[in-house]
C-alpha cells in the first residue's frame, strides 16, 4: 500500500472530528435545515478532496484502493453522518449499477448517485417472512410484454423516502432451485405503485427505515439488474466487501467509545479516589483494549482475504459475530463509566448503543453467521478430510 493513505485517513479524521461532531446533534433532527448543513458538509468534503473515496474513477470516485480504503473506513465510522457527508453511503449501489444495470440506468443513476445529487435504497427484507431464510420472500416480479409487474411488500428499506431508486429482490423463476429463483429489479420510487407505508422507528430512532408497498408496480424488462435469476449472486457481491465496511466502522465506534470512556474516567472521582484507580474499571479499560484489537486483527484478515480474491465466507461470519458483539460490550461500559450521563443524549454513547444492538441483526443475524461458520469449519473435517488450520490459512496469506 502506498504511504499516502495514512494522510487521507488523518485528514477524514480531522474533518468528522472538527465539521461532524458538533454539528451532529443538529443532523439528527431530520428538519429543513439539518439536511441544508448536511448538503454544506457534502460540498465541504469535496472542496477538500475526500469525497467518495472509495468509488472507482471511471465513475467520478477518488479510486482509492480497497485495502487503503478499509481503513479510512475505520474512520468513517466514528460519527453515523459522516457515511453520507464523505459520499460513502452510496458505494456498493453505485458499484451493483456499474457492474450489472443496463446502459440506460447506469447513464440515468450512476454519475448523480456518486455525486450524491441522488440516493438509493435496497429492498429485501419482508414484515410476513422470517429474512434470516430469504428464500422464503414472497414479493413477486411477472414478465409479460416486455413489462415487469411487480407485487408485495418490503420494510427496512432505508432511506426510501428520499431515494431516486429502489432495488427489489424478488421471486422470478417460479420453478426454479430456491435460491435461484430471484432477481434484482430497478424500481423508481416515483413509480405510482410505489407506496410508502410508514417509517418503522427502530428502538426508539427514526433512521429512515421504511415499510413500502408495491402494488401492480410496472417497470420495463431492462430494468433488470444483471442476468434472471442471479439476485442472490449479486447480493452476494453487494454484501461481502459492505460486511467488511460494517465492521471498520463498527470499530471507529467502538474506538469513539472507548476514548469517552477513559476520558470520563479522567474527570470523575468516587470516594476519595479518582475512577482511574478503580480496579473493576480498569478491567473495563483492559476487556475493551483486547476486544477491539481482536476484532479489529479478524476483520482485516477477511479484508485482505477478499483483496486476493477469496470470497472469506468463515473470516466474514466470524467478524459479523465477533465485531457485533465487541461494539455493543464497548459501548455499554462507556455508559456505566458515565453514570446516569450516559443515559441521556447529552453524550453520544445513547445513540451509539441503540444502533450497535442493530448490528446483531442486519446483514444476518448471528445465529445464521454462527451456524453457517461452524457447518463450513465442520465440513472440512469429514471422511478424515484436512480440517481447518488457522496456521496455514495465515501462512497462505503471507505468501501470496
Amino acid at each position: 500500500m502506498s504511504k499516502d493513505w495514512t494522510k487521507i485517513r488523518a485528514k477524514v479524521k480531522d474533518f468528522i472530528e472538527n465539521e461532524i461532531y458538533p454539528k451532529e446533534t443538529e443532523l439528527s433532527k431530520g428538519t429543513p435545515e439539518s439536511r441544508e448543513m448536511l448538503g454544506s458538509l457534502m460540498q465541504l468534503a469535496k472542496d477538500e478532496n475526500i469525497w467518495a473515496l472509495g468509488h472507482p474513477t471511471d465513475i467520478g470516485g477518488g479510486g482509492m484502493p480497497f485495502m487503503e480504503y478499509v481503513y479510512v473506513n475505520e474512520v468513517i465510522g466514528r460519527s453515523s453522518f459522516a457515511m453520507v457527508a464523505l459520499g460513502t453511503h452510496s458505494l456498493q449501489d453505485s458499484i451493483m449499477l456499474r457492474e450489472f444495470a443496463s446502459p440506460h440506468w447506469r447513464d440515468q443513476y450512476l454519475e448523480p448517485l456518486v455525486q450524491g445529487e441522488i440516493f438509493p435504497s435496497f429492498g429485501m427484507t419482508e414484515p410476513e417472512v422470517a429474512s434470516s431464510d430469504p428464500t422464503q420472500l414472497q414479493t413477486q416480479a411477472i414478465l409479460e410484454d416486455g413489462v415487469w409487474r411487480i407485487n408485495g411488500r418490503k420494510w427496512f428499506t432505508t432511506g426510501a423516502a428520499r431515494a431516486a431508486y429502489t432495488t427489489v429482490m424478488c421471486r422470478t423463476e417460479l420453478e426454479a432451485p430456491s435460491h435461484g429463483a430471484f432477481s434484482m429489479i430497478i424500481v423508481p420510487t416515483d413509480n405510482p405503485g410505489y407506496k410508502i407505508v410508514r417509517e418503522t422507528p427502530v428502538l426508539g430512532i427514526n433512521g429512515g427505515h421504511y415499510e413500502v408497498e408495491y402494488d401492480n408496480v410496472e417497470v420495463p424488462e431492462e430494468n433488470l439488474l444483471g442476468p434472471r435469476g442471479q439476485g442472490f449472486i449479486i447480493a452476494q457481491k453487494r454484501l461481502g466487501p459492505g460486511r467488511i465496511f460494517h465492521c471498520m466502522r463498527w470499530l471507529g465506534q467502538a474506538q469513539r467509545a472507548f476514548d469517552l470512556l477513559c476520558e470520563r474516567m479522567h474527570e470523575r472521582e468516587t470516594f476519595g479516589t479518582p475512577l482511574t484507580k478503580k480496579q473493576l474499571l480498569q478491567k473495563f479499560v483492559f476487556d475493551s483494549a483486547c476486544e477491539i484489537q481482536a476484532s479489529r486483527h479478524l476483520t482485516l484478515d477477511a479484508a485482505k482475504r477478499i483483496d486476493q480474491g477469496d470470497d472469506a465466507r468463515i473470516e466474514i461470519g466470524l467478524i459479523k459475530v465477533v465485531g457485533a458483539e465487541m461494539l455493543h460490550n464497548v459501548i455499554d461500559r462507556a455508559i456505566q463509566v458515565h453514570g446516569a450521563k450516559g443515559l441521556t443524549d447529552d453524550t453520544p454513547l445513547s445513540l451509539m448503543y441503540r444502533h450497535a444492538r442493530e448490528a446483531r441483526i442486519y446483514d444476518g443475524p448471528d445465529e445464521v453467521h454462527i451456524q453457517s461458520v461452524a457447518r463450513r469449519i465442520l465440513k472440512n473435517y469429514e471422511h478424515n478430510g484436512p480440517g481447518w488450520d488457522f496456521g496455514e490459512r495465515d501462512a497462505s496469506l503471507a505468501s501470496s
